[in-house]
């Protein structure tokens, strides 16, 4: 079963790993740097769109991100 706190966790590593600061990123989504914020908190997670896009950004698989590659 995937949990939140796993896409979470792999938010943040791929967040630290990209080099960009979460202002840049926010920039480019057209979100609030305190949308961004609260995604990293796990107090809120992305829309799907929002999600698709900061995969683009990032250079990441859809599946990486929702945990899709880690068996039962």
């Amino acid at each position: 079963m995937i949990r939140l706190s796993q896409i979470r966790l792999r938010l943040i590593k791929s967040i630290k790993e990209s080099g960009l600061s979460q202002t840049e990123i926010a920039n480019k989504l057209n979100i609030s740097v305190s949308s961004i914020s609260h995604m990293l908190k796990g107090d809120i997670m992305p829309a799907l769109d929002t999600l698709a896009n900061l995969c683009q950004i990032l250079d990441l698989d859809t599946d990486y991100i929702l945990c899709q590659d880690i068996k039962d």
